[in-house]
């Protein structure tokens, strides 16, 4: 009975997160309108910053450092206005009181939220990268495919368990959910080095940003692209290396931060630190 219980549990976790990964998957696409405010318009920004550089002479690597870091940008809204304010959203219209009494745990909601939210920006930013690359006639040199794709793997483990960490603790403290998820998104599009090497920024201002898993990631992704000219802040294996150390730790903090919020709605009826 216990291993027909423990599939059952299984079945229940995997329905549970497809289901939440359903609404963002397939139903997000059916306004088609949203397609293009998510993928033309921040396109537009990305442009701009090319015909600066092209503008002021700069060399033509620079123009794939604009349209990385464009691509990267989407997955960092996402995870910062689809992750970290969505539990205060799903607060505000009622569901959150849903999730707390669902059997799964609400670990599984936030699984879909996270498989649902990447594959849906994977797609802008696969389409970002392939316009802007035939717009202005970029070429990537990657020699080394397999890293490259683990880089981009972790990164993004690292990325959403972040994510996870800031949705329960935007939560609890209450209405500024908000205003944090406005106050982390310009900092980080400077500190991470989104159209430039973040080594320009300095050596040791760009190991205090490294706390943010898009710096690494770019970073590391730009020195296998452009293998020959990009001014690395650290070797790629360490940068690696540095990424899966920064997966582990955003989701145990993740995992004790649910915990703690699961604590607050379940056993005290609240779901904020305010007393």
């Amino acid at each position: 009975m216990s291993d027909i219980a423990q599939a059952r549990g299984i079945r229940r976790v995997v329905r549970a997160t497809l289901g939440r990964a359903y609404p963002r998957i397939i139903g997000a696409n059916r306004e088609r309108s949203w397609l293009f405010y998510d993928t033309i318009l921040p396109l537009l920004g990305t442009i701009a910053f090319v015909y600066v550089y092209k503008a002021l002479g700069a060399p033509d690597r620079f123009v794939g450092y604009v349209i990385m870091g464009g691509a990267t940008m989407a997955f960092w809204m996402n995870v910062m206005w689809n992750m970290a304010a969505q539990f205060y959203w799903d607060k505000q219209g009622g569901n959150l009181e849903l999730y707390m009494v669902l059997p799964c745990g609400i670990v599984p909601i936030l699984l879909g939220m996270s498989f649902g939210g990447f594959v849906g920006t994977l797609v802008r930013a696969v389409a970002i990268i392939v316009i802007g690359s035939v717009l202005f006639h970029v070429t990537y040199t990657i020699t080394q495919l397999p890293l490259f794709l683990l880089i981009f793997g972790v990164g993004i483990i690292a990325l959403y368990g972040l994510g996870v960490t800031f949705a329960s603790v935007f939560l609890m403290w209450g209405r500024e959910a908000w205003h944090m998820a406005e106050l982390f998104m310009e900092p980080v599009f400077l500190a991470s080095g989104f159209y430039f090497p973040v080594r320009a920024l300095g050596f040791w201002v760009g190991m205090g940003t490294s706390i943010i898993p898009l710096t690494l990631a770019l970073d590391a992704m730009r020195q296998l692209l452009f293998p020959e000219s990009h001014p690395a802040l650290l070797p790629v294996r360490v940068e690696l290396t540095a990424l899966v150390g920064l997966a582990v730790l955003f989701i145990f903090v993740a995992r004790q931060s649910l915990r703690k919020m699961e604590y607050l709605a379940r056993r005290e009826g609240r779901l904020s630190l305010r007393f």
